[in-house]
């Protein structure tokens, strides 16, 4: 982590939105209008994808990528004006919100005017040609951090923003970006406004291999959390998403878990998710609706910041498009008041000031969050077959906190309808980690003095 990240950011949750797709018209003044419902939800942050205007010049789609960046000082004037922006940010913080907003400085589009006023900043070909180092990415061209004027430039865009009032960035493909640059922009940016908060989008494991053996810049998440707060949780993407479809043990997941919680440093803050922009919607992904909810709920009670993906509370199924107009069907937003509760407890003393255990993974995932004299207990059926589990409280009544529905345990608890259950408990003496069991040989601290 940056050295001054602080630990609260692990408690906060993060409120995805595609302008473009959000409300009746994809404007700015539409996401305003829904801010008090967010609000309601006890949401801490709003993520807005790039509001700047988009390239037209070999765009993707009718209305083009909005990572294709024409213009990194100004507005997309299909979402309104600047004072209208403005005007969100302001209703935003009378509601106890801040707001982050997408940083795109990896490429800009081909017809950005920084292409013909600065091509040095720019990688070429050899015909001098700007090029894109990523071929699915041809939309965009690529920028040459060797060039320290650039460098200067990109710092006064993230300073014109915080005094516009933005709280934050959220850092595109920021593993492609050299660290010495974030770490330079953290702290020019850090003199403005003390508290801006950092969201590295670091990238999938093998992108980073990938990248590497072609002598490109790719930096993993150890890396990262030298200059910013949050880290996507891209590095064990691929083994959740196994896990959820069945072809890996969900242990396997829960083990890399554990594993980033020993080689980050302590007070790094990973974001939990389970779909964002570029990922599918959990609703069509899992297998069922109740097993979607069972890893939502997992996401949210694992230890890091949450997010949410604008449409999750209606149980959106479609992800929208980036390159057309893909506006969200929000329905009756039924699943609003279950992120309600895993929100709400995500604010719980347990969350804030406990230690998190895993101590069982079949046939459902049981975990506590512990302070010295009570719990949080949560058991995930992320398998959907589970109906009878031994667990480790009591005998005695509970009430759910997502549903609020009593539980009896006598030893046993029948799981109920829902997917997945959260319950407050007595101090339990300190149950082991799951992991212990894969250990064949005691340890044995004399080894380490």
């Amino acid at each position: 982590m940056a050295y001054d990240t602080p630990i609260y950011l692990r408690n906060q949750v993060i409120y995805q939105i595609y302008v473009r797709n959000h409300g009746h018209n994809g404007k700015f003044a539409d996401v305003t209008r829904d801010l008090p419902r967010i609000h309601s939800m006890g949401v801490d942050i709003i993520y807005l994808m790039p509001i700047h205007p988009i390239g037209k010049r070999n765009k993707k789609g009718r209305l083009g990528c909005p990572y294709s960046i024409y213009d990194y000082k100004a507005v997309n004037p299909e979402y309104g004006t600047l004072q209208e922006f403005k005007d969100l940010i302001e209703t935003a913080h009378s509601l106890g919100m801040k707001v982050m907003m997408d940083i795109v400085f990896h490429h800009t589009s081909h017809d950005s005017p920084l292409v013909k006023s600065n091509p040095e900043w720019f990688y070429r070909d050899d015909h001098g040609c700007p090029v894109s180092s990523i071929s699915d990415w041809s939309d965009v061209v690529d920028l040459n951090f060797a060039n320290r004027e650039l460098r200067q430039y990109l710092i006064e865009v993230l300073r014109y923003w915080v005094e516009v009032g933005v709280d934050g960035f959220r850092c595109d493909v920021a593993s492609l970006i050299p660290l010495d640059f974030w770490l330079e922009a953290r702290q020019a940016i850090k003199a403005v406004k003390a508290d801006t908060i950092w969201l590295a989008e670091s990238v999938h494991t093998v992108f980073v291999e990938e990248c590497r053996a072609r002598g490109l810049t790719a930096h993993c998440d150890a890396e990262l959390f030298m200059a910013f707060d949050i880290a996507y949780d891209y590095d064990i993407w691929q083994i959740w998403q196994s896990a959820v479809r069945g072809k890996v043990p969900v242990s396997r997941y829960l083990e890399m878990q554990r594993f980033q919680d020993c080689i980050y440093p302590a007070h790094s803050v990973k974001l939990r998710c389970v779909e964002n922009h570029d990922q599918t919607r959990i609703m069509k992904f899992a297998s069922t609706r109740q097993q979607a909810l069972a890893w939502t709920a997992l996401a949210a009670f694992s230890k890091g910041a949450f997010m949410i993906y604008a449409g999750q509370e209606s149980g959106a199924i479609r992800t929208p498009s980036l390159f057309d107009t893909d506006r969200i069907d929000w329905g009756t937003y039924d699943l609003q008041p279950y992120l309600t509760s895993l929100i709400k407890l995500k604010k719980d003393v347990c969350q804030r000031q406990g230690n998190y255990y895993v101590f069982q993974y079949e046939p459902a995932v049981q975990a506590i969050w512990q302070t010295s004299n009570q719990s949080l207990y949560g058991i995930f059926n992320v398998s959907a077959t589970t109906q009878l589990l031994k667990v480790l409280v009591e005998d005695g009544q509970y009430t759910d906190l997502l549903t609020g529905r009593a539980l009896t345990v006598s030893n046993q608890l029948v799981m109920p309808p829902e997917s997945a259950c959260i319950f407050r408990c007595q101090h339990l003496h300190a149950p082991k980690h799951f992991f212990s069991e894969l250990i064949d040989y005691p340890y044995d601290k004399t080894n380490y003095q």
